[in-house]
């Protein structure tokens, strides 16, 4: 925007997107005594929170900060600043002050007592009225506003926004529809940071085989997915495996899947393998198929692994083992035991592709945390400029860790952004 332009408003804070990053932001920041406004370019806050854990909201988990930390991996270590501020503890807190009960049903997985993500948004609404903070919605930001290499705000289509201080919350790319469009990332190469390529994370994945469609809607509660490449860790991840009508599904492959992503990038597909009952060695399969032609020979084979596995995977796992579904526990050969055991063992699978953005529950990439200070989210390139959330090369597992980043990271951000400049 040309120089005199007009003034928007004006503020000591300014944070760019009104997701639970940068609401929690705007709180943490107005809290401290500062003038804060929220931009938001969807008509209203908190869309891609109201659709979290299907409207449910998976707020965080019961884990102790060092745990929440190293389920992070590598990244661990840079969150942990943010975690301190506002662990799992913590959170529940704040939302009890704001009359949002929490609960763990499953002694794990904490959600609002209502299970509704709408209580916790509209809790966070009444506080930043309460605390004088204007939340801008439909409002198209078009860059930082840089005056000799010095911000001085937000660029937007109607105008600046004054603000020594500014938090970007924006997001990554995930569902695009509820406002991640990646639009953040051009505002921090404005500012001289570089970017990790974004990727889908936490989203399904397509496989090359189709029979999986035959198998759409199955679950299991457990089984064990890894990546079957070098220099992949065999144990994989353990969890429960949804199969969909493109292929795979489900906590253990939404957690593996940003592994896939990255490896898709480079290669035309990633061979998986799935152990379908954990804790079943191929031995002992074997040992068991022994024991059904000695004591259940009269019985189909399917009938004796439906026992274990539901009906339609059996019949696929036949299938793929070359068997005749209807045939007998006194007919199961030598080799069509070594092939079902390996099936049930490590049944092998081929990714082609992710199911992109549009289920992609976080990104995987970013703005880089090297550029980063990890103990008030600052900008190590741009004096006053801040990140909050999953603009960051940041993420976590499914169950409560990514939206515990989100409000952890907003509230450091948000506290940092609001204390005087040295």
């Amino acid at each position: 925007m040309k120089r005199g332009a007009p003034h928007l408003d004006h503020a000591d804070v300014a944070i760019v997107g009104a997701g639970p990053a940068g609401l929690m932001a705007a709180v943490a920041a107005a809290g401290g005594g500062r003038r804060a406004v929220v931009l938001e370019q969807l008509e209203g806050p908190g869309r891609k929170l109201l659709a979290s854990g299907g409207g449910r909201c998976n707020l965080t988990n019961t884990l102790a900060p060092d745990a929440l930390a190293a389920r992070f991996g590598r990244q661990g270590r840079f969150l942990r600043p943010a975690i301190e501020a506002m662990d799992s503890q913590g959170l529940r807190a704040f939302l009890d002050s704001l009359g949002v009960a929490t609960h763990a049903p499953d002694g794990v997985h904490v959600y609002p007592a209502s299970e509704k993500a709408a209580d916790v948004l509209g809790a966070l609404r009444r506080r930043l009225k309460e605390l004088g903070v204007a939340v801008r919605a439909q409002m198209c930001v078009t860059g930082l506003w840089l005056e000799g290499g010095v911000l001085g705000g937000i660029e937007t289509g109607g105008g600046r926004v004054a603000a020594q201080r500014v938090i970007l919350a924006t997001g990554g790319k995930g569902y695009p529809g509820l406002g991640a469009t990646g639009t953040g990332y051009a505002l921090a190469r404005q500012a001289g940071h570089t970017l990790v390529e974004p990727t889908p994370a936490l989203v399904p994945l397509v496989t090359r085989e189709t029979w999986p469609r035959h198998c759409a809607g199955v679950s299991l509660p457990l089984a064990r997915v890894r990546i079957d490449l070098p220099r992949q860790p065999r144990a994989g991840l353990l969890g429960a495996v949804l199969f969909t009508h493109t292929g795979l599904s489900g906590p253990a492959v939404l957690d593996l899947s940003g592994d896939v992503a990255a490896l898709l990038a480079g290669r035309e597909s990633v061979p998986l393998r799935i152990d379908l009952s954990p804790g079943t060695t191929r031995h002992e399969w074997l040992a068991r198929f022994g024991r059904w032609q000695e004591g259940a020979a009269a019985k189909t084979v399917r009938a004796l692994l439906d026992r274990h596995l539901p009906r339609a995977l059996v019949a696929a796992m036949l299938r793929l083992a070359g068997m005749d579904l209807d045939g007998r526990a006194a007919g199961l050969g030598r080799a069509s035991q070594q092939r079902l055991a390996d099936l049930l063992t490590a049944l092998p699978l081929e990714v082609v592709a992710t199911e992109g953005w549009g289920r992609a529950m976080v990104t995987r990439g970013g703005i880089p945390l090297k550029e980063v200070d990890p103990e008030t989210l600052g900008s190590r390139r741009l004096p006053g400029l801040f990140f909050a959330g999953e603009i960051l090369d940041l993420d976590g597992p499914s169950g409560g860790f990514n939206l515990q980043w989100a409000f952890s990271s907003g509230y450091l951000a948000g506290r940092a952004a609001s204390q005087p400049r040295d």
